[in-house]
């Protein structure tokens, strides 16, 4: 088992990797399904990141996850990891600990950490200087944190939450 932090180089195959499991996702929780998103570095071309496919699922209500909602998720390989830190989501992992392939997060549709993701997904895509900004940490932060994911994510946070503020000042302005 390997828990340490590896980034790789961009991978077009990500994307197809993402449709392939979209599809089994959909028809595994389609009755509470409100959406599903490509969220994550392999969801922004050109950035480098851990190869780890995260999937976010938005339902109405996080309470609607049952434990048949989480059966049926496992029969597709996809294995509830109870985080107790995170309230807000319901976690689910394909692969096991420390080397897993695919992240599963379903949250609140249209709630706060919805939303958040995909601005950050999207101000990524749309601003170069952030996306690189964005890649030339990572790397200097897996190479600070190699083997503790915990500092390393944690480390990314006011990159993420500054970028997250950027992208909702020019949503608002756009809006005006």
């Amino acid at each position: 088992m390997s828990s340490h932090v590896e980034i790789s180089q961009y991978d077009p195959q990500w994307v197809k990797e993402y449709s392939y499991e979209r599809t089994k996702i959909a028809e595994t929780l389609g009755d509470i399904s409100m959406g599903i998103e490509h969220i994550g570095s392999t969801s922004v071309p050109g950035l480098g990141a851990k190869a780890i496919i995260d999937i976010m699922v938005g339902v109405e209500d996080l309470a609607r996850v049952q434990s048949e909602h989480r059966e049926r998720l496992l029969r597709i390989q996809y294995e509830y990891v109870h985080k107790p830190d995170f309230p807000e989501r319901a976690f689910f992992r394909r692969g096991e600990w420390g080397v897993g392939t695919h992240h599963l997060h379903i949250y609140k549709y249209q709630g706060e950490h919805w939303v958040n993701h995909l601005l950050f997904r999207n101000y990524l895509k749309t601003h170069p200087e952030s996306l690189s900004g964005y890649d030339a940490l990572k790397k200097e932060l897996v190479q600070q944190f190699k083997y503790d994911r915990q500092a390393y994510t944690e480390a990314k946070g006011p990159f993420i939450r500054q970028v997250i503020k950027q992208a909702k000042l020019e949503k608002f302005k756009k809006e005006e």
